[in-house]
């Protein structure tokens, strides 16, 4: 794979000049596809062409191909790469017309790539025949090169074109071994079932890059089963993957009608079909600005993807959470191998970001409350080519076993990872067999220990509570309290002449302190009414709440009905577990602390995190005092004694 990946690479370099480096992949990624579907047809070329020419229409010769060669696509010239150097002249027209006679559903993959433009800027600074000549030879029939093996051919050379153009490669695809846990873990719940002979199964992925989650997914299940049927589908927003992907389905036999373009977010293009497994790895931390206006739509209008809630702007991965959720088969009560199940990887963002209400808050208790979510699992850090951070793959089942109903896993598998002998952009880990092999069984087992935790829905809820305390305010007025009050809008909005009347009110109430509101207001407006005016209750409150300061000796502020005031600026939260009791821990936490206190409980709201880093915490005591002390006795040492080094 490396070897061909590099002699690729080399013939990309041979354009320098002609391309910049950034351009390598479009230039000559379209010569790698057509030459793979070259081969692909080249065993049945000769009866695939005597049935183009008989067949009455596109419909049956799909057919027709489907039965007999297990193909989805053809080509109505008679043309190969290597037919089209016996005439230099016509080279590029001819080119154009062998690729234009390829079938309707995989013409577009030509098209994406703007291969005519292409062509012809070969053609004219004489490379069109080199690059031609050289993709001729290579052999990709796939009894030579697999399609995992051409999966990671283009994974290879699309890292390479990435990194050439500083571009991001992880926006493109998923490092290979990230897949394999995630389709592993998706998979492992249904092991006799896809042993059974004849077994349907369909695959999803909706952002399906150049299509390597399809790929392994569907490997791992003809390994485990090679009689088994397995549908691929997806959709892709990038040209270029989608080029790819569709033409990695091509090499496949899977109909390449279910690889599709576009966003997904702002239109399923699978919006009536349900699978039994999805894969995807979204974008991180990417905005959903495009997407906003049908995405807050479809939510409005409920009864679709997103009604749970939506996330804050900067962030769209729990949309596709959310997304990957509604595209499982639905799980039918009492029918055994219904429903489906999911794996999507995501930083740690949808674990914890949002407070009790919030968008993200609500999507994580719908889907925990739901009892969707079967596993998370802690992934090793730099695995992926464009991030080091963490991330963690999320398992979601709507048709647990019994013996995982109500009941949470979460997988600490940060540590079982290999160095890389060469780091790949951000990436110098990897999760090898025997790691990948630990995770899923600590998977099945399903039981508690060091790396596996074993939790219920009450353990990730907590109440979001309001804790109260009195306002209590003293009045004193002096020049600068005057002046504020004479400075706030309502006072200000008064005539020149009212504006002096209270300032004269205000005047005469100096010298003197009210440790009571309600006595400072009836002093306030007395005097006011001596100046020779009166006000309205605007001014007043205006005027008190700015000369009034806290005060914990002063009387208790209430309102007309009696009922204590609060005062805002004493306002606090406290988060209460579900497995505590709400009045418990308010004795407990807060009352010893506030007496006063109470709780405003038409403000508590349900919230719920996952903090997987707490949960697998480990504490690590610190080194003893003697133990540092020599080593810094040691460095002491050996920096007196290279400075002697250096004196001599």
């Amino acid at each position: 794979m490396s070897a061909l990946g590099g002699f690729i690479w080399n013939i990309a370099d041979q354009l320098r000049g002609v391309y910049k480096p950034a351009q390598y992949g479009t230039a000559t990624l379209p010569f790698l596809i057509l030459r793979r579907m070259e081969c692909v047809l080249a065993d049945n070329r000769d009866a695939i062409d005597e049935l183009v020419a008989k067949a009455p229409n596109d419909d049956v010769l799909a057919a027709l191909l489907r039965k007999k060669y297990g193909l989805h696509f053809w080509n109505r010239t008679d043309y190969t790469l290597q037919s089209l150097l016996g005439d230099p002249e016509n080279l590029a027209d001819n080119l154009i017309d062998y690729v234009s006679g390829f079938s309707g559903n995989v013409a577009d993959i030509f098209e994406r790539f703007g291969f005519e433009k292409t062509v012809h800027k070969l053609d004219e600074k004489d490379r069109l025949y080199l690059v031609v000549d050289q993709f001729s030879d290579i052999d990709l029939h796939p009894d030579t090169v697999s399609n995992a093996d051409m999966g990671e051919v283009f994974e290879h050379l699309i890292f390479k074109f990435s990194t050439a153009s500083n571009e991001t490669a992880g926006e493109h695809f998923t490092p290979r071994d990230a897949i394999r846990v995630i389709v592993d873990l998706v998979l492992a719940a249904d092991d006799d079932l896809l042993a059974t002979p004849g077994v349907v199964r369909s695959i999803y992925d909706p952002t399906a890059g150049t299509g390597g989650m399809l790929s392994v997914a569907e490997e791992a299940i003809m390994a485990m089963n090679p009689k088994a049927k397995v549908t691929l589908a997806g959709q892709e927003l990038n040209d270029e993957s989608y080029a790819i992907c569709k033409s990695d389905m091509i090499g496949k036999g899977q109909a390449v009608d279910s690889i599709r373009l576009g966003d997904t977010l702002r239109n399923d293009r699978h919006a009536e079909t349900r699978f039994d497994y999805c894969l995807s790895n979204p974008p991180y931390g990417g905005d959903w600005k495009a997407a906003e206006a049908v995405v807050r739509k479809e939510h409005e209008q409920g009864h679709g993807r997103f009604d749970a809630g939506l996330p804050r702007i900067s962030d769209g991965q729990m949309l596709f959470l959310q997304h990957l959720a509604s595209k499982m088969r639905p799980a039918l009560s009492g029918v055994e191998n219904s429903g489906g199940r999911a794996g999507i990887v995501l930083n740690g963002s949808p674990l914890f970001t949002g407070g009790a209400g919030s968008g993200e808050s609500e999507i994580r208790r719908w889907l925990i409350e739901s009892d969707l979510v079967d596993c998370i699992v802690a992934l090793p850090t730099n695995m992926f080519y464009n991030t080091g951070i963490a991330t963690y793959v999320w398992i979601l089942d709507n048709h647990k076993p019994a013996d995982r109903r109500g009941k949470i896993q979460l997988i600490d598998a940060s540590s079982r990872w290999v160095k890389l002998r060469k780091n790949l952009g951000s990436k110098n880990r990897e999760i090898g067999d025997r790691h990948r092999d630990e995770i899923v069984e600590l998977y099945d087992q399903f039981v508690e220990s060091e790396d596996s935790k074993i939790l219920e829905p009450a353990d990730f809820g907590y109440w979001e509570i309001t804790v109260e305390q009195p306002l209590r305010l003293r009045f004193e007025v002096t020049p600068e309290s005057q002046e504020a009050a004479l400075a706030t809008k309502p006072v200000e909005k008064l005539d020149e002449s009212d504006q002096q009347v209270v300032r004269t009110a205000l005047t005469s109430l100096t010298g003197k302190v009210w440790t009571n509101r309600d006595e400072f207001v009836q002093a306030l407006r007395l005097a006011v009414k001596a100046a020779g005016t009166t006000v309205g209750a605007p001014v007043i409150k205006a005027v008190w709440q700015a000369i009034g300061e806290r005060d914990e000796s002063a009387d208790i502020c209430t309102d007309a009905k009696g009922n204590i005031e609060p005062d805002t600026d004493l306002r606090d939260t406290e988060l209460v577990p579900f497995r505590d009791d709400i009045g418990a821990y308010f004795e407990r936490e807060v009352k010893p602390h506030v007496p006063e206190a109470w709780i405003d409980e038409s403000k508590t709201k349900i919230g719920y995190e996952i903090p997987f880093t707490r949960l697998f915490y480990k504490y690590v005591p610190p080194r003893p005092l003697e133990e540092i002390d020599a080593e810094l006795d040691q460095l002491a040492a050996e920096i007196i004694e290279l400075l002697q080094a250096v004196e001599s």
